[in-house]
């Protein structure tokens, strides 16, 4: 449908919908800066959704039943700050959408949670939003389930982009949704047919439609600029019993000279072109000024779902207090008071029995205690279930025949898995935590990182975290991967020795709110080095003296995970010599950064040979081991410098000298 014929046949929705167009040319062009053509071309899809199917409430943004919207294509972040300063968002002031992409400003050029009440999720990175709504969508699923539709029902809805859909991820999110028949998750595809580098057909003959039915959605298709036929397609996908997408062709740029070229997708700042473009829609209005009667036409649509919102509120009122109370705790990430006291429990009883075991064998143990006491965690692995450790007999499995099953089969997903976590995590009411090798964090990775960014508390589970899983070699074997994660911003990583400290781990990683907590777990078993027990939880310190020098202190050993036992059998042969040797439990090196001075200086006072001892690479132990108050010089690393091998574990500490005799041979030499 052409521009004038839609002006004809829908004058007032066409104003409507030229309202976001107008605003996004006119933020990037202020800025000179962003992307216009997606924000123009998709204004008629998002003008049908938001006015006449999507639930929500611009006066309460987080109300907990409101349906999400995800602009997954997220470079065209004009389109979702227009909507918002439409629809009356409180905080999306039309200054702010004039400061677009400037300092201080909540407009980012990509869409970023926590800087605007209406955003759900980070978006920019391709893939990432169309993954992280199958996770709000299953999220929805089982808290549904647990909590009736009185109190949870709603969709999920996501803007996707040609860029998202090439995305590898994006296969695994669909497969996923797919295979779980998630029916309130809806796609709208933005069917442009160009990237930045031109036509689709460059790069990709991929038939879309095709490759989501494969996957076990409904497909609908539409002229994703004819009001009527968006509507008629969302209303078609709103019944179906499966994940939808509609393949909503449109023009990039619409109405513009760049229509449906490759520069309509960036910065459209050419005042001429501007002014023909506005001719065209028949908008005279000067930049960033929309006419009073279609401002109060899109407040009424911000309003419409008041009405729903506080009826909602009546029927959670109506619930017995303890469950009120419940689902305000679940959806502030408090935990319930018996967490602590059961962690408690579980150190005291590990203490008393001093097992010999792999800490991701510990994992599942606090696992088992924490579970049933957590009923909001949602547990998962990426086709390592018995590896990780991970699912615990209490859990249930979620699926299309279980929506109130807590453990979900990811399948060989570990980029897809995280994303959903990011998702279930943002939508709120369960504490998601998902498995693999540590190695596959590369895979992993970018969903990690916005878990970071975002400020999101999930929780990963990876274990064979060194060169200790063995036989499986340098390609299973992680050597930099702790260093990657503790490089990132924001994340809380912990290696712990045993099951006390694996404990405490886990009780920090419960009970962060605002933080991703990263677990490094072992393959082999450790010996029990906690044997004392203490009500506090000293892994929050993040290292702390775990064997005291019995000689005057000449060394002071450092270590984490399965390399602590080596540096207690180091410090015994030490003190046998008559060289006096403390060795320090670094299970968290985030936390000891975070700790007091005074304790810091506590732990690691100066004066001493320093040595670390880690089955990875050197980066990162330089601050502990040269910094604050560490002897220049009088230091040594103890671990990899290269990749791995394939081998039984015994023989590969012994081949790359990872042992106590080495560690004594090193401190001897700094003496």
């Amino acid at each position: 449908m052409d521009i004038q014929t839609l002006r004809d046949s829908h004058p007032d929705h066409w104003m409507r919908s030229s309202a976001i167009r107008t605003l996004a040319l006119d933020g990037v062009a202020a800025a000179n800066s962003g992307h216009s053509g997606m924000p123009m071309g998709m204004a008629d899809v998002a003008t049908v959704l938001f006015s006449k199917h999507l639930k929500f409430d611009a006066s309460a943004p987080r109300w907990p039943d409101r349906d999400r919207f995800i602009l997954s294509a997220g470079h065209g972040s004009m389109l979702i700050y227009a909507l918002m300063y439409l629809t009356g968002y409180a905080d999306m002031t039309l200054e702010q959408v004039k400061n677009f992409r400037q300092w201080g400003a909540i407009t980012a050029g990509h869409p970023e949670f926590g800087h605007v009440a209406g955003v759900e999720t980070t978006t920019g990175p391709l893939g990432q939003g169309i993954a992280n709504a199958v996770g709000f969508a299953m999220a929805e699923e089982s808290l549904r389930a647990r909590w009736g539709a009185k109190v949870q029902d709603h969709f999920t809805y996501v803007i996707a982009g040609d860029g998202c859909l090439m995305e590898g991820i994006s296969q695994e999110a669909i497969g996923l949704a797919g295979k779980h028949q998630l029916s309130r998750l809806i796609v709208l595809w933005d069917n442009n047919g160009i990237t930045i580098d031109g036509k689709v057909s460059l790069s990709d003959i991929t038939d879309q439609v095709a490759r989501f039915k494969a996957s076990g959605w409904d497909v609908f298709e539409c002229d994703g600029h004819d009001p009527v036929a968006i509507d008629q397609a969302l209303t078609a996908a709103k019944a179906s019993p499966h994940p939808a997408m509609i393949a909503c062709k449109t023009h990039i740029a619409i109405g513009h000279a760049a229509q449906d070229t490759s520069k309509g997708h960036g910065a459209l700042t050419d005042a001429a072109q501007m002014k023909a473009a506005k001719e065209t829609y028949g908008w005279p209005y000067p930049a960033f000024e929309i006419p009073a009667e279609i401002k109060s036409w899109w407040e009424g649509v911000g309003a419409k779902g008041a009405s729903a919102r506080q009826e909602w509120e009546t029927r959670l009122a109506a619930l017995s207090t303890a469950k009120q109370a419940e689902f305000a705790r679940i959806f502030s990430l408090d935990v319930p008071n018996k967490l602590s006291a059961t962690i408690r429990a579980l150190k005291k009883q590990a203490a008393e029995d001093a097992p010999k075991m792999a800490t991701r064998a510990a994992s599942e143990k606090v696992l088992q205690a924490v579970n049933p006491v957590l009923t909001e965690t949602i547990g998962g692995s990426a086709d390592l279930t018995g590896s990780n450790n991970t699912k615990t007999a209490d859990l249930g499995v979620f699926g299309p025949e279980d929506r109130k099953g807590r453990y979900v089969y990811y399948g060989i997903r570990e980029h897809g898995m995280a994303a959903a976590m990011n998702g279930m995590a943002l939508h709120g009411g369960v504490r998601p935590y998902g498995g693999t090798f540590m190695c596959f964090t590369d895979y992993a990775r970018p969903s990690m990182r916005l878990s970071a960014l975002m400020g999101i508390p999930v929780v990963y589970v990876m274990t064979h975290d060194s060169i200790g899983l063995g036989e499986d070699g340098p390609t299973h074997q992680p050597v930099e991967h702790l260093a990657i994660s503790r490089a990132t911003p924001n994340t809380l990583v912990f290696r712990p020795a045993d099951l006390v400290e694996t404990a405490e781990a886990w009780e920090i990683a419960l009970t962060q709110k605002t933080t991703p907590s990263v677990l490094a777990l072992s393959r082999q078993n450790l010996a029990a080095v906690r044997k004392t027990h203490t009500y506090q939880n000293m892994t929050a310190k993040g290292a702390y003296i775990l064997a005291e020098a019995k000689q005057k202190r000449q060394v002071i050993l450092m270590a984490t995970g399965s390399e602590v036992e080596i540096a207690l059998k180091a410090r015994d042969m030490l003190e046998a010599e008559g060289i006096g040797t403390r060795v320090v439990s670094m299970p968290s090196m985030e936390l000891f950064a975070q700790s007091d001075e005074a304790w810091r200086k506590k732990v690691l006072p100066g004066g001493s040979v320093r040595i670390a001892i880690e089955a990875g690479v050197r980066m990162g132990w330089d601050r502990w081991l040269l910094g604050e108050r560490g002897r220049d010089g009088k230091a040594d690393f103890v671990g990899m410098s290269s990749f791995g091998a394939s081998a039984p574990y015994e023989r590969l500490y012994k081949e790359f000298g990872i042992t106590a005799e080495a560690t004594v041979a090193k401190a001897k030499a700094l003496l």
